[in-house]
């Protein structure tokens, strides 16, 4: 029952996350300048604390800019008249975004600045990474991805249904890392074994269409190749 009720709390919460991407267009940019970021970050050998602070930054600014739609919403509820104290209320969660934000561009700077002088075509193929920190970033990338196309197509819950699998995406990947990490036959027909499981529990359980599946899985596998193809070890 327990893990039922947690589902559903995970739930909820993507279900607000994809209504603050659908509804306000500071979101949407922010989810798009995240997204860039930490693709652009797979083109610099980033050590584990500059990855931590820029996954740490986009973390505060997106969350800022939760609270700061929240807010905006409680506001309109409560008071549909002009407010001088609403407007103070909602000017000063603005103004938590823009402090997330601008903390963001000061991380960027001190993380990318000096490395982006020394960014040239030859360094772009050459450079690589420690595979912890592929798995993180395509992983998030994928799931950003996913969350932004059930924001585009409203269809399903957010852990249930939508127009791409997102249980789908995530087992096509995992396939694909283990292989790359490995290179090993049993473990890539173990690990594939699970994930047509968890395929084909989606299926069964009416969750999610063929096509569905085959979108999720496809996501999955382009983020993958992309980004292990060009920058692993």
């Amino acid at each position: 029952m327990w893990i039922l009720k947690t589902i559903e709390s995970f739930n909820y919460a993507i279900a607000g996350f994809i209504h603050a991407i659908r509804t306000q267009r500071n979101m949407q940019f922010h989810l798009l300048a995240a997204t860039f970021v930490l693709f652009f970050s797979l083109f610099f050998d980033l050590t584990r604390l500059e990855l931590a602070l820029v996954i740490i930054s986009i973390a505060f600014v997106i969350f800022a800019e939760l609270i700061n739609t929240a807010v905006e919403v409680i506001i309109d509820i409560l008071t549909q008249d002009y407010s001088f104290k609403a407007r103070i209320a909602k000017n000063i969660s603005a103004a938590a975004v823009v402090v997330a934000a601008f903390n963001s561009v000061f991380i960027a700077y001190l993380v990318f600045f000096k490395r982006a002088q020394e960014l040239s075509l030859n360094l772009i193929f050459n450079i690589r990474h420690e595979p912890l920190h592929l798995i993180f970033i395509n992983l998030t990338l994928i799931f950003i991805l996913i969350i932004a196309i059930k924001s585009i197509f409203i269809s399903g819950t957010p852990l249930k249904g939508g127009v791409a699998s997102g249980h789908a995406a995530i087992s096509a990947s995992s396939v694909l890392i283990i292989w790359f990490l490995t290179n090993n036959l049993i473990v890539l027909s173990l690990t594939l074994l699970l994930a047509l499981l968890t395929i084909q529990s989606r299926l069964e359980a009416d969750t999610h269409s063929f096509k569905e599946i085959i979108l999720g899985a496809l996501i999955g596998i382009i983020s993958t190749l992309i980004v292990f193809y060009f920058f692993r070890i």
